[in-house]
């Protein structure tokens, strides 16, 4: 990589961030709240034009560091959490942009190393309440192997013997608690999992919106998912600062929404002006307030790190016109949506809070990525990771002390589920048509190649490659290297599980 990297690890990043003032007793605790489809406009500190108003989310910007150039590994939820909790680009495995269903088993390579188990292995309690959306291993009926299939099929559901435990989920990668579903809110089966088993049979049939008809447990009411899983982290939160572990915690906590289904509860119906959405936002946003609340209650906003961030950009199935024409725009002044290959489907608001460390209200246009949480943390606990883990993840940890100028400038990928991808470079932004696909790349398919300068053009409007083929040339190369070296930061080269293939002209 032609990047300057500085690599700032353990005592001593700990030093730049506290000085000679700080030690701790003991690690901080770590929280993790990832939104489900928020575009970087619904964020009200982001897009004062918002229609919606999130003061709680905005508060964490206030209170700690907002970045305004964050990016997700994908532009669709499944390769973008994978991103999250490993530290590797899904280009390098072979789901690379698919979307799994909630029949599909665990697509967590065997021996691959998660935040949760290093978080673990260094004395935390962890725990996971929501959307996982990463594959479990249903146990199935007597004599039946569930195949592996790319579809949602009553079929397979039936192969399932839902009174066995999951055999791989959550608690094989590194949590020892969950609470939530399989995949999202519109995906069968529609049943609670509690650490390792259905909190109720699935002996019903339910249809969502949008319609997808699956097996579903007779209690089971979509409008409940946020407000459970809420509560189950602020009950976490109490159990801990009552004392019932000594240890530090690690609470993820990946929201349903406001992905679809729109499901408001009454409390929230009505309060925005753009319909359902608008609601559902804002109690996203009550939600991450009930978590903050319970940190300050119970005494541990000092010593707990708040990341909040989404998956990716907003659902274009939601019809992005009919908020538009009100004056809100959810991608905010960018190209794209959710699925999509330009800003609006990657950009996303991410903010961090660690009350007494971080100084309030600090701006970082620094270029990061969601996959940089893992080496982030990893830094804070003092965890040599082995070259075979994070390979695309660096330290934020400067960037938390400010310390902008010695930070390491990331180059950074993102894909899609139409058949392209990015490579940033500073300003410069690469598209490019590649192989994001599990399937044969058609003899039809349009290959493209377009480069924008996100500086002078952060809407994405004039494509600069025809006037700029040297440089085009240069990141083609570039990006090239970073996926054949397995890794995109300093280390051994490692293998990647599939082959990823950039299509250009």
């Amino acid at each position: 990589m032609n990047c300057r990297i500085t690599l700032i690890f353990c005592a001593c990043s700990l030093a730049v961030l506290a000085g000679e003032h700080l030690l701790f007793a003991s690690y901080p605790n770590i929280v993790y709240i990832l939104a489900d489809d928020m575009g970087y406009g619904d964020v009200s500190i982001l897009n004062e034009k918002s229609k919606i108003p999130t003061p709680h989310i905005d508060s964490l910007g206030r209170e700690g560091i907002r970045f305004t150039d964050a990016h997700a590994v994908c532009s669709v939820c499944t390769p973008s959490r994978y991103g999250i909790l490993t530290g590797r680009y899904p280009m390098r495995t072979a789901y690379k942009s698919r979307v799994i269903n909630g029949y599909e088993p665990l697509i967590l390579e065997e021996n691959r190393l998660t935040v949760p188990q290093m978080l673990r292995e260094k004395g935390y309690n962890t725990a996971i309440f929501g959307k996982w959306h990463l594959g479990v291993n249903w146990s199935t009926k007597e004599g039946i192997s569930l195949e592996r299939s790319l579809q949602n099929s009553d079929d397979r559901a039936q192969q399932i013997d839902f009174t066995k435990p999951v055999t791989a989920g959550p608690l094989t990668v590194g949590f020892d608690r969950f609470f939530g579903i399989s995949a999202s809110l519109d995906m069968a089966p529609y049943v609670f999992i509690e650490n390792d088993r259905v909190t109720e049979l699935p002996t019903a049939i339910k249809q969502n919106d949008p319609p997808r008809p699956g097996l579903a447990g007779e209690k089971f009411e979509p409008v409940d998912m946020l407000p459970i899983i809420t509560q189950k982290g602020v009950d976490y939160i109490k159990a801990h600062a009552a004392g019932t572990s000594a240890k530090p915690f690690f609470l993820y906590l990946p929201l349903n929404a406001p992905h679809t289904p729109l499901v408001p509860t009454e409390q929230w119906k009505g309060k925005n002006s753009l319909g359902d959405y608008g609601d559902f936002c804002m109690q996203v946003d009550d939600s991450v307030g009930q978590i903050l609340n319970a940190l300050k209650q119970n005494g541990l906003d000092e010593n707990t790190i708040v990341f909040y961030t989404s998956d990716n950009g907003f659902a274009p199935y939601l019809k992005p016109e009919k908020y538009e024409s009100q004056g809100h725009y959810p991608s905010y002044i960018y190209r794209g949506y959710k699925g999509q290959i330009y800003e609006g489907g990657h950009r996303i608001p991410l903010f961090v809070r660690w009350t007494g460390t971080i100084k309030p209200n600090t701006v970082c246009d620094h270029l990061v990525s969601l996959i940089d949480l893992m080496r982030t943390c990893a830094d804070i606990v003092e965890y040599p990771l082995p070259d075979n883990a994070a390979e695309d993840s660096i330290s934020m940890v400067p960037l938390f002390a400010g310390q902008f100028s010695i930070a390491s400038r990331r180059e950074h990928v993102s894909i899609s589920p139409d058949n392209r991808a990015t490579f940033r470079r500073d300003h410069w932004k690469l598209v490019v048509s590649a192989h994001t696909r599990q399937q044969p790349v058609g003899a039809g398919l349009k290959t493209i190649c377009e480069l924008y300068n996100m500086d002078a053009d952060p809407s994405e409007k004039r494509d600069v490659a025809a006037e700029n083929k040297e440089l085009v040339a240069s990141l083609i190369r570039d990006f090239q290297k970073t996926v054949d070296r397995g890794r995109s930061t300093p280390g051994t080269p490692q293998k990647n599980d599939s082959d990823f293939r950039l299509l250009v002209p």
